[in-house]
């Protein structure tokens, strides 16, 4: 059924009346809120799972001027779940991709695209600009930066996390509701969490926890219905439920408390315990995976242990390793260790290096002491190395 509109004082144009015209019928919208969401500058911090259904649905909706952060480019691994690229656009920016694929759905937005790492020197300066920020990001100095720089610019922001199976969404910052800081005052502690890429996600996951975020950020900008402040939504996809947690300002928050300690962006690598991890050189129970090449091109004398689980391995391995999955050293249940003299020499090695760290600590504290950790694990192994192993 075609709605024909009849052209009004309104800000739209007739195009624009008739592209959302299922939004103008629904009174908690009509002109006027169509007018506020043309008017509307929302950015994005991130253009990857989270990032692409926020950003290609706040398109569709007319949100006038959407920017987009990041620094990333499309690769091949990307697209189980950043659906706003495609095949063609892989080795492209992703801030690029994005704004490709935005402006032929809606060529009334307006899109902004840094091509930049956002950090304490820019992030201001950035974010100062718009009305709205949706945290599309991954990693933990990213959410405390973006926190950080709503609360101190009055900017309501719009939070989604994923891991595997389960999503996280919340809106932080909105009338002088809870921040971030709020509820996580620190980040957990280094390689507590894996990432994506080291534990998994679902594909369809970011699509719905990112379609949430969307959906928050109309609603703060149409200023109807309630917004999910004060509330922390977690999405169980395998059990398919919603849990809703309740969250209230914490009058000890160190940025937005009674008394904030922190007035100015700080350091977040630092904060979070990243800045070293980056910047060192391969410590003492470190090594790379040309020195593993090496050592297996010499035919020295060491056992390859491979910590991921038996579904990884079916995707892919390095020739020699044998599996002992992390669950297993981690519940006690080494029993292939038992043949294995204390002082032999033992390479560990999994899908980027965070679980053979882990494992590496268990076995030493059982007395296992000639131990090293293939830094980048198998991941590095395909890229450097044997570029027959599969990337995944």
């Amino acid at each position: 059924m075609s709605i024909v509109f009849k052209m009004t004082n309104s800000k739209l144009t007739k195009q624009e009346l008739n592209r959302y015209s299922r939004h103008l019928v629904l009174p908690e919208v009509g002109v006027e809120g169509q007018e506020k969401l043309k008017e509307a500058k929302v950015l994005i911090v991130g253009a990857g799972g989270l990032g692409s259904p926020v950003a290609s649905y706040l398109a569709a909706a007319g949100v006038g001027e959407i920017g987009i952060v990041d620094f990333d480019k499309v690769d091949e691994n990307n697209l189980q779940r950043q659906i706003i690229h495609s095949t063609k656009d892989i080795g492209e920016l992703k801030t690029e991709s994005a704004k490709k694929s935005i402006n032929n759905l809606n060529p009334n937005v307006k899109v902004n695209i840094h091509n930049v790492k956002l950090n304490s020197k820019n992030a201001i300066e950035i974010i100062k600009n718009y009305d709205v920020v949706v945290d599309a990001s991954d990693n933990f100095p990213t959410r405390y930066l973006v926190n950080d720089s709503c609360v101190l610019l009055k900017k309501p922001n719009v939070y989604g996390s994923i891991f595997r199976f389960e999503g996280h969404a919340s809106v932080f910052n909105f009338d002088n509701g809870p921040c971030y800081r709020c509820l996580f005052p620190n980040p957990p502690p280094k390689d507590a969490i894996p990432s994506c890429a080291e534990a998994g996600v679902l594909g369809v996951l970011p699509g719905i926890i990112g379609t949430i975020q969307a959906t928050e950020a109309l609603k703060i900008i149409l200023r109807k219905a309630d917004v999910l402040s004060g509330r922390f939504l977690v999405y169980d996809a395998l059990a398919m439920t919603f849990k809703e947690l309740k969250l209230g300002k914490n009058k000890n928050c160190p940025i937005c408390g009674e008394n904030p300690r922190i007035k100015e962006l700080i350091d977040y690598e630092q904060f979070c315990n990243m800045k070293e991890q980056e910047e060192k050189s391969l410590e003492e129970d470190e090594i790379n995976v040309q020195q593993l090449k090496k050592m297996m091109d010499n035919r020295e004398d060491f056992v390859l242990i491979d910590v991921r689980e038996e579904h990884e391995c079916d995707i892919c391995k390095i020739h020699g390793a044998r599996l002992i999955p992390l669950s297993k050293i981690m519940n006690g249940n080494i029993d292939i260790l038992e043949n294995i003299e204390k002082d032999k020499r033992i390479i560990l090695h999994c899908h980027t290096g965070a679980r053979s760290a882990e494992a590496l600590n268990i076995l030493r504290n059982k007395g296992f002491k000639n131990l090293k950790n293939l830094v980048g694990g198998i991941d590095a192994w395909s890229q450097e190395i044997d570029p027959e192993v599969a990337i995944y």
